[in-house]
């Protein structure tokens, strides 16, 4: 079975909104290495409706081996509202989002990557299929925008890998609680 796996880019104050307004900087050529590491494992990319919007206005552009990949891979947008998925091997899923996640997750392949944590990394995390969460955690204090978790969500994590990389961006690998034993 494939894993889901998120990877966030977090402030010191936990800050995930407009990361490309904070995060720039601590993204060098190590951590694209690092990042691009994750998509050799994903054959998909999870997103929902704000992060299609963005990543398909952006990437397009983005060249290099990172670029190439994000653009290449095939891509599932989580949205009731998108009418059209444009960018390169897109597909709207407008059904419903634990039982769509869990058939794609069942299906054979690589891992399905997923980055920020929106409503869909949520509702996957709240339902248990959200399997990783890979915590960029930037050396930088934002003091305002949309924080990790909303006031009164618990999740108890178990931390299974740690990288520190040069920019002084720690990324933390977590699991649910739980689900090794699942």
């Amino acid at each position: 079975m494939r894993k889901i796996i998120e990877s966030t880019l977090v402030s010191l104050d936990g800050v995930i909104g407009d990361p490309h307004l904070w995060a720039t900087p601590y993204f060098d050529s190590e951590a694209e290495k690092h990042a691009l590491e994750l998509l050799s494992t994903s054959d998909a990319m999870l997103m929902g409706r704000r992060t299609y919007e963005f990543f398909g206005a952006a990437f397009p552009r983005q060249t290099g081996e990172y670029g190439q990949r994000v653009n290449e891979i095939r891509k599932y947008v989580f949205s009731s509202t998108l009418k059209t998925a444009d960018w390169s091997n897109s597909s709207i899923i407008n059904g419903d989002v634990i039982t769509e996640a869990a058939k794609l997750k069942s299906q054979p392949g690589k891992n399905l990557v997923m980055y920020g944590h929106g409503l869909l990394g949520e509702t996957l995390l709240k339902n248990d299929l959200l399997d990783e969460l890979k915590l960029w955690i930037n050396p930088c204090v934002v003091g305002r925008g949309k924080l990790f978790f909303r006031e009164g969500e618990k999740t108890n994590l178990e931390l299974i890998a740690q990288k520190t990389l040069a920019t002084g961006v720690v990324v933390l690998t977590y699991q649910p609680a739980g689900i090794a034993n699942k």
